[in-house]
């Protein structure tokens, strides 16, 4: 799982909102929000700050975290 989708998981499971909440709330379909959930790594920043908006988030450059696995 990405830290994006490990992120946008625990903020909305920690605002007692379901998957098909969030994308009311958000303005996006119940698929996107799933994909991004399950890790999909391409998608439209656009779309991913539309959802992190709701959280007060923003996708930024950052350094690449290395993964550890």
């Amino acid at each position: 799982m990405t830290i994006l989708a490990t992120v946008i998981k625990e903020k909305r499971k920690a605002t007692g909102l379901t998957q098909q909440d969030l994308a009311l709330k958000s303005g996006l379909g119940l698929r996107l929000v799933r994909e991004i959930e399950q890790g999909k790594v391409s998608m439209r920043m656009d779309k991913v700050n539309q959802l992190l908006a709701l959280f007060g988030m923003e996708l930024i450059p950052a350094p690449k975290v290395k993964n550890h696995e």
